[in-house]
């Protein structure tokens, strides 16, 4: 009788956590995995010439996405756009990051200043560079009254400033990231190699940088990721020529009502990001990925 008990406790403790985690799961298998699967489903569907969607298993769809160079040259530019503006984010965010880690004392006021640009909606951030580099926007405003130049200069449009506004916007992930993983390295590590005759720049380079690489390598995957998946900035401070991949499946979806076709590129632009987020997890694991975004 004893050994019934017992093994009935023992199910129960093991069904305890299923249980807990029960909410959880429910809202992502509704929420993230059938809508899905509806999109893998409509991604073999067909756009008939009378503008219906013919039901079926055809692959017209990932042929065109698969083979287009169009596609394939803005998928192209897109990871081009999405690696400069990460190699970006790490070159600011990285002094930021050990500043903010080094402090004494402060650092919580540097951290409500650092999420500070979250309390504002990222469209109105991604706008407010219109009213700074455009034609009678800050900039020009100051380079004309200084006399620098007689005409006002043609800053935005271009694939320059698409950079600059997913650099503003991404940043903040980038600095957290890296301060998770320096916040966690012991100073007298470095007073150490110090101790032993390294400079102050060698201590760095052979101690704190190494070991805060898993969180650099964090924000830079988290930057990467949302930079690629991202259509607000390329439209708003792009121009023709600029286009994301993301902006293409905006394109077909909401503007063209083709599902099917838009179904296929946005699968197709998830893969590549899963690729690299499964190289990531092989080489560095998502527990520092977590903790930054904690």
């Amino acid at each position: 009788m004893k050994r019934f008990a017992k093994m009935s406790i023992e199910a129960r403790e093991a069904r305890q956590p299923w249980i807990l985690l029960a909410p959880a799961l429910t809202a992502i298998f509704l929420l993230l995995i059938v809508p899905l699967l509806f999109i893998v489903v409509y991604s073999f569907w067909l756009r008939s010439a009378v503008g219906a969607d013919t039901p079926g298993f055809f692959l017209d769809n990932w042929k065109a996405a698969l083979t287009d160079r169009f596609y394939r040259d803005i998928l192209l530019n897109t990871l081009k756009i999405s690696a400069i503006t990460t190699i970006a984010c790490a070159l600011l965010g990285y002094p930021a990051a050990y500043f903010i880690a080094r402090s004494q004392g402060n650092k919580m006021i540097l951290l409500i200043m650092l999420m500070l640009p979250f309390w504002i909606s990222y469209i109105i951030r991604t706008m407010s560079w219109i009213n700074i580099l455009g034609v009678s926007g800050a900039l020009n405003s100051v380079l004309m009254s200084l006399g620098i130049v007689s005409e006002p200069i043609q800053m935005l449009y271009n694939e320059t400033t698409v950079i600059l506004g997913l650099t503003h916007f991404l940043l903040p992930f980038m600095v957290l990231n890296i301060f998770v993983s320096l916040d966690g390295i012991d100073t007298s590590l470095e007073d150490a190699a110090t101790s032993l005759g390294a400079t102050r720049w060698q201590a760095f380079l052979q101690v704190t940088l190494p070991l805060s690489l898993p969180g650099l390598a964090a924000g830079g995957l988290l930057c990467f990721v949302l930079g690629a998946g991202t259509y607000i900035t390329p439209v708003v401070l792009g121009g023709p020529r600029d286009a994301m991949f993301a902006n293409l499946v905006f394109e077909a979806i909401i503007r063209q009502l083709n599902w099917p076709l838009g179904s296929a590129l946005s699968l197709l632009l998830l893969m590549v990001l899963g690729v690299l987020v499964a190289i990531y997890n092989r080489y560095l694991g998502m527990a520092q990925l977590a903790k930054g975004l904690g």
